[in-house]
């Protein structure tokens, strides 16, 4: 786990920026709220609130990230007075509580800005749980949101926007459907299913933290679409959970909530948070453990029976939504695997036939975007394979074949990524032979992405190894026709040994 943190690769310092400047913005907010004569609970609110803003906004352009971050009080508002009200009435906030968890849900169909407000909303509605917010405590936890998302807006918009110098990617959504057939509907059933179960068994292990199952249940659900996933990422909160409370248990209890070691360590959590979010889910949990037991340090609360309690409490929401993605509507691993595979080899061919072109003279041709929505693809394919290639995986078969699939594609993003910077090289001269080898690629892609039933037809347009080539250009094409040509094998697995199971 460390090397994969540590060592993994960062191209252009991405996850390094968006942590520092995170903690800073994160800082700034906490600061303005103190500084404004904000108590200690409206401050942690507006760091919290500044928190998510930065972790969840991730619209493809500058311009939708700031109109995200404008509705978040829109939204985080109402679920924030709607908790407050209903904080002594225990049967009609269970009820919001679960409303809002599948509401939060449902709203990724709409994409990016769907998925932020859904989150800041559940988030809202959590944090009131944790605070003991009241009604009286209103006016003071609204406008420190406010500040916190005002200063937070700044360092990400004004002070470091670093995105202003990056090429936009879209970030890539699960197929269109229409009622249950859409995954953001049978999940948010799932959720909805899910919580309840969580938020039940939870208030019988405390009446006060219960919804530190809820929070589990619904953080599982996050930026996963097949029980697969789900589950993999259940057992991953899990054990950075238990690595969190190990570590705060040496490290946030002997503390007692002394204030500057406490913020530092936090500041510390909060970059740990952003830098390994991309890489490790567990040690994105191991952080977000130990900044929750270092905040109730801060309050006063903390102690060893409190961390087992979060323990125990985290183990029921992941139970909670084991169940639900097992037995509720379920989403198929193998469905959605072969969506997203299907997906990234359709862009491989684009960007192929756009390099090819440009090659050949176009000046309207342009790879790039193409090429930068590849990364973000493979990434959902690398996310809805880890259920099979997960070092638990007892289907060792299946594993040596997803672990194939990957490395493949991965050669297949190199090679475009090589075409792609060939062909923006002015000097580029085009060979004749281009125009055959992307045909061929074309075939083979044709062949990877026809349907099981009539796949047999296009099989024997896979395209085979080619000789070496001196033209550059050839030798990449040659090599992505390689590397599809071997992906045949794993992808055309006979119907009784598929890649995943349906």
């Amino acid at each position: 786990m460390l090397k994969r943190v540590f060592v993994a690769p960062d191209p252009g310092l991405l996850r390094l920026r968006s942590a520092t400047r995170s903690v800073l913005g994160i800082g700034l907010a906490v600061m303005v709220c103190g500084l404004t004569g904000h108590s200690l609970v409206a401050a942690i609110a507006g760091g919290l609130a500044a928190l998510l803003a930065l972790f969840t906004v991730t619209d493809t352009t500058v311009r939708g990230q700031m109109t995200t971050t404008a509705l978040l009080p829109a939204v985080g508002f109402p679920v924030l007075a709607a908790a407050a009200v209903l904080h002594d009435h225990p049967l009609a906030r269970n009820a919001v509580f679960v409303a809002v968890v599948g509401a939060g849900v449902y709203a990724r169909r709409w994409g990016p800005r769907g998925h932020a407000l859904g989150v800041f909303a559940f988030m809202t509605f959590f944090a009131t749980q944790f605070l003991h917010t009241v009604p009286s405590q209103l006016p003071e936890l609204c406008t420190a949101v406010t500040l916190a998302l005002l200063a937070s807006s700044t360092v990400r918009f004004a002070v470091w926007c670093y995105e202003l110098r990056l090429p936009q990617v879209a970030v890539p959504v699960p197929p269109g459907a229409r009622g249950l057939a859409r995954t953001t509907t049978r999940q948010a059933i799932q959720a909805t299913a899910g919580s309840t179960f969580a938020l039940l068994v939870g208030q019988l292990l405390s009446e006060q933290r219960w919804y530190w199952a809820v929070g589990a249940t619904w953080w599982i659900f996050v930026n996963t679409t097949s029980r697969g996933e789900t589950l993999v990422r259940g057992f991953r909160r899990a054990l950075g959970t238990v690595l969190g409370i190990g570590l705060g248990l040496v490290v946030a209890v002997p503390l007692h909530g002394a204030l500057v070691p406490t913020i530092a360590l936090v500041a510390v959590c909060v970059f740990g948070i952003f830098y390994t979010a991309a890489v490790s889910y567990t040690w994105m949990m191991l952080a977000v453990t130990l900044m929750a037991g270092l905040l109730y340090g801060l309050l006063g609360v903390l102690d060893p029976a409190l961390l087992a309690l979060r323990l125990a409490e985290t183990g029921v929401g992941a139970l909670g939504a084991a169940l639900a993605v097992l037995l509720v509507l379920p989403v198929t691993t193998h469905a959605t695997t072969d969506a997203w595979i299907q997906r990234a080899l359709r862009c491989v061919h684009q960007c192929t036939a756009e390099a090819a072109a440009r090659l050949a003279g176009s000046t309207t041709a342009d790879p790039a975007p193409h090429v930068a929505e590849l990364a973000p693809l493979l990434s959902r394919v690398r996310l809805s394979l880890a259920p099979l290639v997960h070092p638990l995986s007892p289907l060792r078969a299946r594993k040596a074949r997803a672990r194939q699939v990957l490395s493949l594609l991965d050669d297949c993003a190199r090679e475009v990524r090589g075409l792609a910077s060939i062909a923006a090289d002015p000097e580029a001269s085009h060979d004749a032979r281009l125009t055959a080898a992307c045909q061929r690629v074309e075939a083979a892609v044709e062949a990877l992405t026809t349907p099981r039933s009539t796949r047999h037809t296009a099989a024997a347009a896979v395209a085979v190894s080619q000789p070496p080539a001196a033209e550059p250009a050839l030798v990449h094409l040659h090599g992505l026709e390689r590397a599809l040509a071997e992906l045949s094998a794993p992808l055309r697995s006979s119907p009784r040994s598929p890649l995943v199971d349906a």
